[in-house]
């Protein structure tokens, strides 16, 4: 019921593989997350995943225009067919950036505004329970690996000292990841309480 089966009757070495592999997925899930959060430098990566109706269909801004930085705190957003200006700019407004884009006719320009002291600690608050999440991904695939090994341990398939064993290797690998999270969480804390 929601767990993740392997599909094979698993060796240790193969359930430690896909819990690395999905740890690694929920790492990289979360630093794309905060990429999009706002600081007080601009950062494409805060636009290039919103989506766009072009023409009808759902389209992310990086698939139809190009995202610069002219200036530490713009972007410039030219898209590569005209006909999706007003789109591209009706979706940055609808956004929860906060931002009025400036349009010149063929291209949009975005001035990010100064972080006010508040807005800061909203968007902390915001990093704390996205990083909180990505833990929690973390110890739910530990726990997976945890009840699989325990199962082979059960069916024999593994001895108590290689249950133990590999007890201590999942610990490791369990810690590795949130000492990662931590790093993260700390960069992007520092990033938002830059002036």
């Amino acid at each position: 019921m929601g767990k993740h089966e392997p599909s094979t009757p698993a060796t240790p070495d193969a359930l430690f593989k896909d819990a690395e592999e999905r740890m690694k997925h929920a790492i990289e899930h979360l630093r794309q997350d905060l990429a999009g959060y706002r600081t007080g430098r601009a950062n494409p990566a805060m636009v290039e995943r919103l989506m766009v109706d072009y023409h009808g269909t759902p389209m992310q801004l990086q698939h139809i225009a190009s995202i610069t930085v002219p200036e530490p705190r713009q972007l410039l957003i030219q898209p590569w067919d005209q006909t999706a200006l007003a789109a591209i700019e009706k979706a940055i407004r609808n956004s929860d950036l906060g931002v009025n884009p400036v349009n010149d006719g063929r291209s949009l320009r975005i001035t990010l505004p100064p972080l006010t002291e508040e807005r800061r600690r909203e968007l902390i608050k915001q990093v704390h329970k996205r990083t909180e999440e990505a833990r929690v991904a973390v110890r739910n695939i530990r726990r997976d690996l945890h009840e699989h090994l325990r199962q082979l341990h059960k069916n024999k398939q593994i001895s108590e000292d290689e249950l133990r064993r590999y007890e201590q290797q999942m610990e490791k690998l369990t810690h590795k990841y949130i000492e990662e999270i931590d790093k993260i969480q700390k960069a992007k804390d520092e990033e938002l309480m830059e002036v």
